[in-house]
């Protein structure tokens, strides 16, 4: 079970345009590491399902990146 502050992978092909280094370009993140933000289950008190509950954010070389995601798409990444 995925909890806020894990570290996660992407293990899917996800596709974005919002990369700050390919602004406007696809872009897979396939393979990219990053922390669990939240997980989005309720909107001022009431429950949702959304389509992409997971935020994960990314720590690029100056910016950082958030990028929602369906549980499928991550995995956990074991401490080491």
């Amino acid at each position: 079970m995925m909890k806020v502050g894990d570290r996660v992978r992407v293990i899917e092909s996800v596709v974005i345009y919002h990369h700050p280094e390919h602004r406007n370009q696809p872009f897979d993140i396939k393979g990219t590491e990053g922390t669990i933000r939240t997980i989005m289950e309720d909107w001022k008190g009431r429950p949702i399902s959304p389509t992409l509950p997971i935020v994960v954010q990314f720590t690029l070389t100056k910016k950082k990146l958030t990028v929602h995601f369906k549980g499928e798409e991550l995995e956990i990444v074991a401490d080491e």
